[in-house]
């Protein structure tokens, strides 16, 4: 299985964990997980600076960085970062993620989900994943599906980084790691 096959497995597997998915055909799962990962790699968000904000507490929060719409910031926690550049040490990830890149993958993913929020991106988003929620003849009125902003963002920041492979690798090894230290 190549990186690019084992990412979508990965992506997969999270709609398929998002409530409101208990149950439905993998097939729907997998094509979501396509659409939302290829409206990724494909996106191109505004270069506008967002204001950044360091701090601690991310590892108990279970947060590596995080955008605020009002005002417009993206709060990267630094104690996860370092967490998670150990983590891409420890498990040999370096050629996927080289160093520095989990800062600015995580400020790639938010700026990801900062673009998702304008209404006329998310409409393109919703169309793409094609998940009708009520028709009309030849109207259809497009329903989001959860957790595919999740794997739009992730699949931006590995492009506009450069990376690899998917920072949701990276974000359900830290998961992992984080759930076991507090056993």
């Amino acid at each position: 299985m190549s990186g690019d096959d084992h990412d979508l497995e990965l992506a997969v597997r999270l709609l398929a964990g998002t409530p409101t998915h208990e149950g439905r055909d993998p097939l729907v799962l997998r094509r979501w997980a396509q659409a939302a990962e290829e409206f990724g790699r494909r996106m191109n968000p505004d270069p506008a600076p967002v204001r950044v904000i360091e701090r601690d507490g991310g590892l108990a929060a279970g947060l590596l960085a995080r955008y605020r719409s009002r005002p417009p910031v993206v709060e990267v926690y630094v104690d996860t970062v370092d967490r998670a550049e150990r983590l891409v040490v420890q498990r040999g990830w370096r050629h996927w993620f080289p160093a520095g890149s989990v800062r600015a993958a995580a400020l790639a993913h938010e700026r990801a989900h900062a673009w998702l929020h304008h209404p006329p991106v998310r409409a393109e988003f919703k169309r793409a994943l094609g998940h009708t929620a009520l028709r009309l003849g030849r109207h259809r009125l497009y329903a989001h599906v959860a957790g595919a902003g999740e794997l739009a963002a992730h699949a931006y920041a590995r492009a506009a980084c450069g990376l690899g492979r998917s920072p949701l690798l990276l974000t359900e090894a830290l998961a992992a790691a984080c759930s076991e230290s507090e056993k």
